[in-house]
């Protein structure tokens, strides 16, 4: 079933805007950028009025985030009114199509804040130039950059930590933020000894459609057709959970392996905890914290970060579910009192995404509205 995407109401019906929003532009219009985009529009504390693509044209841009084959069409009206803009609702945006992003004059259009969404510009020195040269004065980034002076934030869990020193942020990654917040539970109740996590990740566009030379990463399997093949690889995200939680460093790794599906992943995380438990523990912990009054519910900074649920859905049910993780408590499991097994759903997608431009209104209100 293919559904007009509309943000929640968590996305729409926060605290009031400042009297005027923030201008923002997306460099990167790619699936996360397309989606955040979404998000941000509706988003009344900010003005996104510029967008960046390499590839496809202002025709193509507007295209991709009017229709979309796994989320649906967008409620809004997208087109394509000259090779340098694009109309939404009657409302002008305009395109450019530099890969050297300083050639692109944030400036003069007033921009104050850009979401990254390259997945190319990984280090504070690419970083660094949208400060010191296209006067842009904040950076959201949505992947995670693993330098000291960058807060990698994972909303609900380290985003209080955001201060006016952290002029680039991340949004780390999807599945980092699927399992940090379930990190976060078992860790403070539980204490983590150790883990393993693997998660089962739909597709993506670092995956050739068929078999053929791959010249986005150097992983040979990525080579082979993401249409028909299971293929282990890797994931940062175990190891970039120590950004959140220090004190975890070296204590949990993990694999990715890629699966033949478009949208919807599972996450399978298995920890050493540090004193004995049961599996109606371990879930009543993980119900509790998705309650309202919880850092991992809704919010008027944030929607609803963790979802428990007790039915035996399967992955299509999850597609456009905006949580960031959704507790399988059916199959919680519990090994000689201090092995835990959980699994938790997550829409790669649009759970990020909406993260990401969560993340950009954060900034935003706290950081740059007058």
């Amino acid at each position: 079933r293919r559904v007009a995407l509309r943000p929640p109401p968590s996305a729409r019906d926060l605290a009031p805007a400042a009297e005027m929003p923030v201008k923002c532009a997306v460099n990167g219009f790619g699936r996360i950028g397309r989606l955040s985009f979404r998000f941000a529009w509706d988003m009344p504390e900010l003005e996104i009025v510029h967008i960046n693509e390499i590839t496809g044209g202002a025709e193509t841009a507007a295209y991709l985030v009017q229709y979309d084959s796994v989320h649906g069409t967008w409620g809004h009206s997208a087109t394509c009114t000259s090779p340098t803009s694009i109309s939404i609702d009657g409302k002008s945006v305009t395109f450019s199509d530099k890969a050297d992003f300083t050639q692109v004059d944030w400036k003069a259009m007033g921009v104050e804040l850009v979401l990254d969404c390259t997945g190319k510009f990984l280090k504070v020195k690419d970083l660094q130039p949208y400060l010191d040269v296209c006067g842009v004065k904040r950076v959201v980034v949505s992947a995670p950059v693993k330098e000291p002076s960058v807060l990698n934030v994972v909303v609900g869990c380290n985003d209080h930590l955001l201060d006016d020193k952290h002029v680039i942020c991340t949004a780390a990654s999807c599945t980092t933020n699927c399992i940090a917040p379930i990190i976060k539970v078992i860790h403070e109740q539980l204490t983590i000894e150790k883990g393993m996590i693997t998660t089962v990740h739909n597709i993506t566009g670092t995956q050739s459609l068929v078999d053929m030379v791959n010249d986005k990463k150097s992983d040979l399997r990525r080579a082979r057709s993401g249409m028909l093949n299971l293929a282990p690889t890797s994931t940062g995200s175990a190891t970039a959970v120590a950004e959140v939680f220090p004190e975890l460093k070296g204590k949990l790794n993990g694999h990715a392996i890629r699966v033949p599906m478009l949208n919807s992943s599972i996450t399978d995380m298995v920890f050493i905890v540090g004193r004995d438990t049961t599996v109606d523990e371990v879930n009543a912990m993980l119900k509790q914290a998705s309650e309202p009054g919880s850092d991992l519910a809704e919010t008027p900074e944030h929607g609803a970060i963790l979802g428990y649920e007790t039915k035996p859905l399967v992955s299509t049910d999850y597609v456009n579910d905006t949580r960031s993780t959704i507790v399988d408590a059916p199959s919680t499991m519990v090994v000689m009192g201090n092995m835990v097994k959980i699994y938790a759903w997550y829409d790669n997608e649009i759970g990020y995404s909406m993260r990401t431009a969560e993340l950009a209104r954060m900034v935003a209100k706290k950081f740059l509205a007058a």
